[in-house]
């Protein structure tokens, strides 16, 4: 085994939530506009080991917001899924979880303590949670008890450098009843500037009889295996670094079981992917909304190569209807075959 590499049997005694089996390491990351049910499935055959929703207000549940309930969206093949949701006042977050029981189907529920936009965390959700450890832990418990389902929990450091206190929590919210722990090694403050320090949860996986998942800046299979082995981790997050790059995944996974990662794609397999993503985010978004959202999104998978930044111009700007999106990247995609 290569220097770096982690034994792949270590883990296999933590890889349940629950008693929610999971067939691997890596775990699709929660982002805002992004990780819809489309983008879900389109990513779980890459070997996404367990996926999670994008966040959920638990007051939006409440008020019975029809577009809030939409993002608990699953299917067959989405499974393992968690729906993460955030709040600040466990009355609201208990009808929400009423609500998610009778209405959506799911394996997890996920709470976040780690979401750093102001709009979050003035309400004292998201990482402002971090700033109220007792409240934080008698809220969780409070949730554990409601909850039918298995609840995970993500949080960052700490609020800011003055106030790193993960090591502290992680062991509380384990005693709470969460069944895995993800951690952003970053800061609220931070956001998602500067670098993720894993050095501040060093060996704490081995500090809990739950799985860890480690989270911030997995853009490599080395990064993967670094924060995991600094921490101890039995999982790794991967997010924003599997946007237009599906194959993270698989690489990641790949190299934690000691075998080799697949070779980069080439542009047209770059494009047949986009396709693919597309034509799925067309299914559940409808044409409209999907072509807005996909000029976001498609330039993610085109970088790296000659003449990529012209490609993601176009991408980003060019198509106004589904059939300019799609003419594009077919165009892309019978350009480079060989």
């Amino acid at each position: 085994m290569e220097e770096g590499q982690i034994p792949p049997l270590s883990f296999m005694d933590k890889l349940n939530i629950g008693g929610i089996p999971l067939t691997g390491h890596v775990v699709l990351g929660p982002m805002a506009g992004v990780t819809s049910l489309a983008y879900r499935e389109f990513m779980k055959p890459f070997g996404v080991a367990l996926s999670y929703s994008e966040m959920i207000s638990d007051c939006g549940l409440s008020y019975h917001n029809k577009k809030t309930l939409d993002y608990a969206k699953t299917s067959h093949i989405d499974r393992p899924v968690g729906l993460q949701l955030f709040g600040f006042d466990i009355r609201n977050t208990a009808q929400a979880i009423e609500i998610l029981e009778a209405h959506a189907d799911y394996d997890i529920l996920d709470l976040n303590f780690g979401c750093p936009v102001q709009k979050v965390t003035k309400t004292g959700a998201g990482s402002a949670w971090m700033k109220r450890p007792l409240d934080l832990y008698q809220y969780v418990r409070m949730v554990v008890t409601k909850s039918h389902k298995p609840v995970t929990a993500k949080l960052r450091l700490g609020w800011d450098s003055t106030h790193i206190n993960i090591q502290e929590i992680a062991p509380a919210l384990e005693e709470a009843g969460v069944k895995m722990i993800t951690v952003h090694a970053r800061t609220a403050v931070q956001a998602y500037s500067g670098k993720p320090d894993f050095h501040q949860i060093a060996h704490l996986g081995s500090q809990l009889s739950i799985p860890l998942c480690v989270s911030g800046d997995i853009f490599t299979p080395e990064d993967a295996l670094n924060a995991m082995k600094i921490a101890d981790a039995s999982l790794v997050m991967v997010a924003r670094g599997g946007l237009g790059n599906p194959e993270l995944v698989t690489n990641i996974e790949n190299a934690i079981e000691g075998k080799p990662c697949l070779p980069p794609p080439s542009i047209a397999k770059d494009a047949e992917y986009a396709l693919r993503f597309s034509q799925m985010l067309r299914k559940e978004k409808g044409e409209h909304e999907a072509v807005l959202i996909l000029r976001g999104l498609l330039p993610h998978f085109f970088t790296g190569f000659p003449g990529y930044k012209k490609i993601r111009a176009e991408l980003s700007v060019n198509p106004h209807s589904f059939d300019d999106l799609q003419k594009l990247l077919l165009g892309i995609r019978d350009r480079n075959h060989l």
